[in-house]
């Protein structure tokens, strides 16, 4: 049997992800035929097949998750294999390879990066903004070493430590009813607000999660106009009248140049934290520590 080849791996993890040999073949640089190719000439290795075919797109066989999760564990291990050398390095050079959330880049984050650049030079960043859930599985991959998400999430295969406490405010423009009602700076009930109908965003997203199990809790349901996929999307939308909004507190700076009224939900579910995820199995390399070492120097609770 041929060796193990890391760049067939990722591609297998890419098509599980995507369900798309175009979309696997972008990601990863290359031709979508060489794409097919290589799954083809594996599975003729292996005498199994990896995938379901068809014209929706292709689709793991039980084989296939095997060989997937088999993946996995490899491409970790290689990753964990990197970290455990550049321990015996000085911690002045290496790399430190963020997944983030677009509310970690809207909040905190940039700040502390220029400072950890400026601090730590020989380090090479890369940042790569994702959806939590993705941000997670990239963790569980070995493709990233640290991920900043919100706290909504399932973390047992994770150390988290807090990065940022942040709270959700409603949105409302100048002429919507709520907006008599609104006072700067005054908590607003999550209940009130459920007759009337929103601009949702990013669906299955973990704002999206934590208002619809809140609604869900309440005995109600979110009644949304219309859905976009960015919160400065969201902003616009609101602005035009076609709903009332939601966004994090390290969203609130999308609100400078409107006339939008906000205010901040009363709930205490509403008060949330961005964690700093790491997986627990992987070593922490001199980057990965002195990241975490300086995100919980400048970290600063609510009051």
């Amino acid at each position: 049997m041929a060796p193990f080849d890391s760049v067939t791996a990722r591609l297998i993890l890419l098509l599980a992800e995507t369900g798309s040999i175009g979309r696997a073949a972008e990601r990863e640089g290359i031709a979508s035929s060489a794409v097919s190719r290589r799954i083809s000439d594996l599975e003729g290795r292996l005498g199994v097949v990896l995938f379901d075919r068809s014209a929706h797109g292709v689709r793991l066989t039980k084989a296939g998750e095997a060989y997937a999760e088999g993946c996995r564990t490899v491409l970790r291990s290689i990753a964990d294999l990197d970290a455990i050398m550049a321990e015996f390095g000085s911690g002045q050079r290496g790399s430190l390879r963020l997944a983030c959330t677009s509310s970690a880049l809207t909040g905190r984050l940039p700040e502390l990066l220029a400072r950890f650049a400026e601090k730590y030079p020989g380090i090479e960043i890369a940042i790569g903004e994702m959806g939590a859930a993705k941000a997670l599985l990239a963790l569980d991959e070995g493709r990233a070493d640290i991920a900043i998400v919100s706290d909504n999430y399932d973390f047992n295969r994770f150390d988290i430590k807090p990065f940022e406490d942040e709270r959700i405010w409603v949105l409302v423009p100048p002429e919507h009813p709520l907006a008599e009602s609104i006072e700067p700076r005054k908590a607003i009930s999550f209940q009130s607000l459920l007759p009337h109908p929103i601009v949702g965003v990013h669906q299955t997203g973990s704002l999206d999660r934590l208002l619809s199990e809140a609604a869900g809790k309440s005995g109600g349901a979110l009644k949304e106009s219309l859905r976009v996929e960015s919160f400065p999307a969201l902003v616009r939308m609101v602005e035009a009248g076609f709903g009332i909004g939601f966004l994090r507190s390290t969203s609130l700076h999308l609100l400078a140049g409107t006339d939008l009224v906000c205010a901040p939900l009363a709930e205490p579910w509403a008060m949330r934290q961005l964690l700093v995820a790491r997986r627990k199995s992987s070593p922490l390399s001199a980057a990965m520590k002195s990241f975490i070492a300086l995100a919980g120097e400048t970290y600063l609770p609510s009051a």
